[in-house]
């Protein structure tokens, strides 16, 4: 939550080269003087003889948004900072706007000014306002040479000089310059640990690293997050990381300060309750190991080949109550009173596009970056009435996605406070440790057979089985594994090729050697699993996106994305172009969620505990946004 009212009152790539080539009309301030901070007059900020660029529409908030997306695309993926950061940019954007509205709240500081063109002073505190806080939170990011190319490009094709610094005065620029100081200060006190580049030197994780290129999974405790090294460790964007073993990525995220989230002395604002856990409780054990079969099983339907189809058009797939994935699809399209049109694709190639789409967004802009590209393009439909809460008069396009920014981003970042929380509470296994664990120790499911082992993977034949010498003959089903009988063997993905223009497809391997379908330097996330991090943005996301536009349901009741045939990253395929449709945001969310499943780096719990904890956060979130806008926030 912002700091006390009382002690803050007083205190784009395409548009891009479009707003460069306007640049060399400029010059270095008026009349050609330097105009530093201590420069004076109402327009000291404005660049003389400038030729501002042409926005195509679009707003300074949009412009900022975008230039955001680009500086995440180019970092190394945290989905907890960026969240931050895009939140932290809206609130700053907002207090912008909000400074010039005699009722709307701010959430840094609370001024109030007029202006005789009160839409060019918007414009112009935003864009000081953001520019200060991106230069700021990018400044040792990777990519910071383009990053800072790129908030230097669209201060100067808006005709705002970047030398301009002051925050005295009632100057548009210098309001935008205090709000950045009142960002930075308080971010260097939320609890993110900044100053320390984000690391929380104090967490140890309990087991040794996994070697991902031997077998099995050596663990101290099977129920706790497990390290993985990798000859070489590189981010899902394709940004390499130092070193060989993962660091688990935000552990005391639970302790900073949210939006909505009450604070936490245990880092815990929401508690779901642990994980399925080994352990006393048989229950929760056979729970632990029904979950990893839940994601072989997923695994066993990433091959094309095994001819399986399925209907994945709004009219099969979605309408799933909270927290489940019980629908059957919607009826009827509501814009259109037509039913939806079926789109029936190999469910191989479904599996793996969902997978890969979801993995990063269509341009590794992490989840809750996605959501914001999401937004962006709802915003940009043709005909879309602009009506915040799909209620009274449409409002100009400045108004719109400053309000819109402010209620989703401060959405994804209580997601990411909320689902770290409990990741760093609960230190959960993901499942490659925890098959490759259970695979070691055996079977647990006939005790009169090879390889039991209470804590071993529940046999389901032609998913889980015993390799024998009989099944391991000659022309037999596990022929390939007649050097390892009385060892348990999964019909799954077989692994990443080594060649990369080939597909693995599904077949039969050992339990300790499963991978998840994942790039081979990457295979999961540098931290624990419970809960998703997808679902939680997702569903957070999706229910600002509801009701900040008054409908469930993309505009003209249907939205997708088309990968096309031999597109995908990890291996060759789809083997058909694929298109993901999704009539609501809810939909697109459960996706979003299920899509880790099958790419093998969450169960089922991690999904659904998600959801729920996500559509608090956006419900939340949507709730106090409107509070900011009427001008009765909470003091």
């Amino acid at each position: 939550m912002p700091p006390d009212r009382r002690t803050r009152r007083g205190l784009v790539t395409g548009l891009l080269a479009v707003a460069v080539l306007v640049l060399p009309a400029c010059t270095s301030g008026p009349s050609g003087s330097s105009g530093s901070s201590g420069s004076s007059g109402p327009d000291a900020y404005l660049i003389a003889d400038c030729e501002r660029a042409d926005l195509d529409g679009r707003s300074v908030a949009r412009l900022w948004d975008e230039a955001l997306l680009d500086a995440i695309r180019r970092d190394v993926p945290a989905p907890t900072v960026h969240a931050r950061n895009l939140f932290h940019t809206s609130a700053a954007m907002w207090d912008a706007w909000a400074a010039y509205d005699p009722d709307a709240d701010g959430y840094f500081i609370d001024d109030k000014h007029d202006a005789g063109n009160v839409d060019a002073a918007r414009e112009a505190a935003i864009s000081y306002a953001a520019y200060r806080v991106l230069l700021h939170r990018y400044s040792l990011a990777a990519g910071l040479q383009a990053t800072f190319d790129e908030l230097v490009a669209t201060m100067e094709s808006l005709c705002y000089r970047i030398d301009f610094t002051s925050t005295g005065g009632d100057s548009p620029a210098a309001l935008g310059n205090r709000i950045a100081e009142a960002v930075i200060a308080a971010g260097r006190d939320d609890g993110s640990l900044e100053q320390r580049r984000y690391v929380d030197t104090a967490y140890r994780p309990t087991n040794q690293p996994l070697v991902v290129a031997e077998p099995g999974a050596q663990m101290r405790d099977p129920n706790r997050w497990q390290p993985l090294a990798l000859a070489q460790l590189v981010a899902q964007n394709g940004m390499p990381i130092p070193g060989n073993v993962q660091r688990f990525v935000g552990p005391h995220w639970g302790h900073v300060d949210a939006f909505t989230l009450p604070g936490s002395a245990e880092g815990l604002p929401v508690d779901p309750g642990p994980p399925p856990q080994l352990g006393d409780d048989p229950a929760s054990a056979d729970a632990f190991r029904q979950a990893a079969v839940d994601v072989l099983r997923n695994s066993s339907y990433l091959d094309p080949g095994d001819g399986v189809t399925i209907d994945i058009g709004p009219g099969g797939l979605g309408d799933n109550r909270l927290g489940t994935n019980d629908g059957d699809g919607h009826a009827v399209n509501p814009s259109t009173g037509d039913a939806y049109a079926p789109n029936v694709v190999l469910r191989g190639d479904f599996a793996r596009a969902l997978a890969e789409f979801w993995a990063d967004g269509p341009e590794s802009e992490t989840p809750p970056g996605h959501w914001n590209t999401i937004a962006n393009d709802v915003s940009d439909t043709p005909g879309f009435a602009r009506r915040i809460g799909g209620e009274g008069a449409e409002v100009d396009r400045l108004e719109w996605d400053v309000k819109l920014y402010f209620a989703l981003n401060g959405a994804v970042h209580d997601a990411a406070v909320a689902a770290w929380g409990v990741k760093g509470h609960y230190d959960s296994t993901r499942p490659i440790s925890m098959i490759r664990y259970l695979g070691a120790r055996g079977q647990s499911t006939d005790r009169s057979g090879p390889a039991y082992h209470p804590d071993g993977l529940p046999l389901v034949d032609g998913l889980v089985e015993v390799v024998t010498r009989e099944s391991s003959a000659p022309g037999e089903r596990h022929e390939q594994l007649s050097d390892h009988v009385g060892e348990v063997a999964v019909k799954v993905w077989m692994g990443n090729p080594e060649d990369a223009g080939q597909a693995s497809g599904v077949g039969w391997i050992r339990a300790v050697d499963w991978v998840p379908y994942q790039r081979a330097t990457f295979v999961t996330p540098a931290f624990a699993g419970y809960v998703s991090g997808h679902s939680t943005f997702s569903r957070a996301a999706a229910e600002v996106m509801a009701a900040f536009t008054g409908s469930d349901y993309f505009p003209g009741g249907i939205s997708q994305w088309t990968v096309p045939a031999g597109e995908l990253a990890t291996e060759a395929g789809p083997s058909r172009a694929v298109t993901l449709q999704w009539a609501t945001y809810f939909d697109a969310a459960d996706q979003a969620g299920i899509s880790r499943v099958f790419g093998g780096i969450h169960i089922p719990a991690d999904d659904l505990e998600g959801r729920t904890i996500g559509s608090g956060c956006g419900r939340d979130a949507w709730a106090l946004a409107e509070r900011y806008f009427r001008g009765d926030a909470p003091s």
